[in-house]
């Protein structure tokens, strides 16, 4: 078994980034007044989704590579050791 760094920091980065957006969802619009109005806990926590989600795609899709590869064998020469001068 590879240990793939993506994923437990793909999940960080989404419960993060879900619990950021909850909050810019759940919170008062008195508190972005000083932000010109713009809600940056719920973006950031959007993006914080989007990062994650595109974090575990790429180590799902690296580990169903590795999966193919250790199901099909490469056939190998049986000639390595020969220098073909016979």
């Amino acid at each position: 078994m590879k240990l793939d760094i993506r994923m437990p920091l793909g999940l960080l980065f989404v419960v993060l980034g879900l619990l950021l957006a909850i909050f810019g969802v759940a919170s008062q619009k008195e508190l972005y007044e000083r932000s010109l109005g713009i809600n940056i806990n719920l973006w950031w926590g959007l993006v914080l989704v989007l990062f994650g989600s595109c974090t575990l795609l790429l180590a799902r899709r690296g580990q169903q590579r590795s999966e193919q590869a250790g199901a099909t064998p490469t056939t190998q020469s049986s000639n390595r050791g020969t220098t073909g001068h016979e």
